[in-house]
């Protein structure tokens, strides 16, 4: 794969770029809805073609599409592939709300930390497939390294201060039984086999600036100065295979650039860059990165 980027100027991808839906391949759709809906607290629009959208409150686009398939190989941890994609909710008053419907379902959380842009919880879902609930802090918040990136930092979450948002507004049984309106995907995070071509990708190609370096084997790009769009680590995956498609996991995530005129131009350097996409729809297309995680490009 041919990924030289262009000689002429640094390529920009929009800086108003969002995640959009985050599509998975699952063992057991009735297992998986039990989990997405009671414990995570999303509601279900099911599909013609057996599919099955899911999003909180509102009318926003879906967080997720699930595709079942009971033969589906399970997922490999040390290929490529998704390492986690990350629900963003409005407040933090939302985010213990989060925290309140795991515990009461019994749900164990595989981390919480304080990534000073941010705060965050992390658990599986029945796949194994990495997901984090987070709030952002104000961007007015956030430091700078001597570098100029964004500072990150992965410190232990203090769940009892987080807690200390419910109580003089305690979860509502009617009203928190969703995400709330305006949640979504705030970054996806990957499993790549080796960070070059990666940055020549995802920065070279499609555009997204590069906020930091700091964690060591692993890389975080953003568009419009967010602190990070999309992770990309080898930490369990250097040198990693591809998993097999139909495989348990991510089979694609959106990449959401707000106007035909963006998605032209992300295609033309796509292709002067010798790399190939199927053309789902006239307003969608899917590409693959250097390590085989799929990426729809849409309006």
């Amino acid at each position: 794969m041919a990924l030289e980027a262009q000689q002429d100027q640094t390529p920009k991808i929009p800086a108003t770029t969002q995640i959009g839906t985050v599509q998975l391949t699952v063992r057991s759709l009735e297992r998986s809805l039990q989990f997405y809906e009671q414990l995570l607290g999303l509601k279900r629009d099911e599909q013609p073609d057996g599919s099955v959208l899911l999003g909180g409150a509102g009318r926003l686009p879906p967080l997720l599409s699930l595709i079942a398939d009971s033969s589906a190989p399970p997922r490999d941890p040390r290929q490529t592939g998704l390492f986690h994609f990350a629900v963003l909710v409005p407040t933090r008053r939302d985010l213990a709300v989060a925290l309140v419907r795991l515990a009461q379902g019994g749900w164990h959380l595989d981390g919480a930390s304080d990534h000073l842009v941010s705060e965050a919880l992390y658990l599986s879902d029945p796949d194994g497939n990495g997901i984090e609930i987070y709030r952002d802090r104000a961007r007015s918040e956030w430091r700078r390294n001597p570098d100029g990136g964004i500072a990150m930092a992965t410190l232990p979450l203090n769940l009892e201060d987080l807690l200390d948002e419910l109580k003089e507004a305690p979860p509502d049984p009617a009203a928190d039984t969703l995400m709330p309106e305006g949640t979504r995907v705030g970054h996806v995070h990957l499993q790549v086999a080796e960070l070059d071509q990666i940055e020549q990708f995802y920065a070279g190609v499609l555009g997204f600036d590069i906020v930091t370096r700091s964690y060591p084997g692993a890389l975080f790009v953003s568009a419009g100065g967010y602190h990070h769009h999309v992770g990309l680590n080898t930490w369990n995956s250097r040198g990693g295979s591809i998993p097999a498609p139909g495989g348990i996991g991510l089979r694609a995530y959106e990449l959401r650039l707000g106007s035909a005129d963006a998605l032209g131009e992300v295609l033309a350097r796509l292709k002067l860059a010798g790399i190939g996409g199927e053309a789902v729809t006239d307003r969608a297309t899917l590409v693959r990165d250097p390590s085989g995680n799929g990426v729809l490009l849409t309006l």
